[in-house]
């Protein structure tokens, strides 16, 4: 059994005036351990630091198949995050910080794209889950095509990285 669940991408999140019109706004959590950290960005730089070798690979074949329609490659992303100084991870820059919630995004002429990590109470106050939340909003047809080609995988990857990020604390499948 996973670890991770689909949820309803969260009322309490910085992002949730931005998912009526959005192509994608989907959720998943992972309950946490108790051995895990409580802010948000140490749960995301678990989640999205140190992505699993099979991701890579895929990153690699998006990239290929991307960058004669002139989009961003993640080696491109990476070089100009490190290059500008501002605050990222991995290829996510962070938009805002608060110790509950971090936000990523990038916006580009086809899609803005926005991820947010939320720590927040479980149900029933026993314990605190993870969310990961992802928005996207789609300019043009290239947007909407690119959009439709990596949403299988990204269901696949964002329940992965979430479940590993819970992994490292010590969270194990029920």
């Amino acid at each position: 059994m996973s670890l991770t669940r689909r949820v309803s991408p969260p009322t309490q999140s910085q992002l949730a005036d931005s998912y009526a019109g959005a192509q994608l706004a989907d959720a998943f959590a992972v309950s946490l351990p108790p051995t895990a950290p409580l802010d948000a960005m140490s749960l995301a730089q678990a989640a999205l630091s140190a992505p699993p070798r099979w991701f890579r690979l895929l990153l690699a074949i998006r990239d290929a198949m991307v960058r004669p329609f002139g989009l961003k490659t993640s080696a491109a992303m990476r070089e100009h995050l490190a290059s500008s100084g501002v605050a990222h991870v991995d290829i996510f820059r962070v938009l805002s910080v608060t110790p509950c919630e971090v936000i990523f995004g990038e916006a580009d002429r086809h899609l803005d794209f926005k991820l947010s990590i939320l720590v927040r109470p479980l149900d029933g106050g026993q314990g605190h889950e993870a969310v990961a939340t992802t928005v996207v909003r789609c300019h043009n047809a290239l947007g909407r095509f690119y959009l439709a080609l990596i949403l299988p995988g990204h269901v696949v990857v964002a329940r992965s990285h979430l479940a590993a990020a819970a992994r490292r604390y010590g969270a194990q499948n029920a």
